[in-house]
C-alpha cells in the first residue's frame, strides 16, 4: 500500500542558508574584512591587568601618592589584556612617544 504524504523536496540547494550545502558558510567563501562591517561600530571595554593583590579597606584607605602597591607579578612577566571582562591576549608593556602601551603576544583562544 502506497501513501502519498506530501512530503516537501527536501534539496534546497539554491538556499540552503547557514544550515550548510552549495548556498552555506563554505561556499560563500572566506570571511573578509567587509563582513565584520556591522560590528565596527560596536563599543567594548579594554584592560590591561599589570597585577591584582589582596588588602583589606582599612589598608585601601591609607594609600598615598607615591606609596608602593605590591603585585602578584614580576617586572617583565605577561600582562593579562581583557575586553569586556574576557580574557584575549597577553602582552607587554611598552613605551611609545613617553605613553605606555601594550603590544600582544599571545592570544588566547577559548571555546565559547
Amino acid at each position: 500500500m502506497e501513501t502519498d504524504l506530501n512530503l516537501p523536496d527536501l534539496d534546497h540547494s539554491e538556499n540552503q542558508g547557514d544550515y550548510g550545502g552549495p548556498a552555506g558558510p563554505a561556499a560563500r567563501g572566506p570571511k573578509t574584512a567587509a563582513d565584520l562591517e556591522q560590528v565596527l561600530d560596536v563599543p567594548v571595554m579594554v584592560s590591561a591587568v599589570l597585577g591584582k593583590t589582596r588588602m583589606e579597606v582599612s589598608q585601601l584607605l591609607k594609600i598615598a601618592p607615591g606609596q608602593l602597591l605590591e603585585l602578584d607579578r614580576k617586572v617583565g612577566e605577561a600582562i593579562d589584556i581583557y575586553v569586556n571582562n574576557r580574557l584575549v591576549a597577553r602582552g607587554e608593556v611598552v613605551v611609545v612617544e613617553d605613553k605606555l602601551g601594550v603590544t600582544m603576544t599571545e592570544i588566547i583562544k577559548t571555546d565559547r
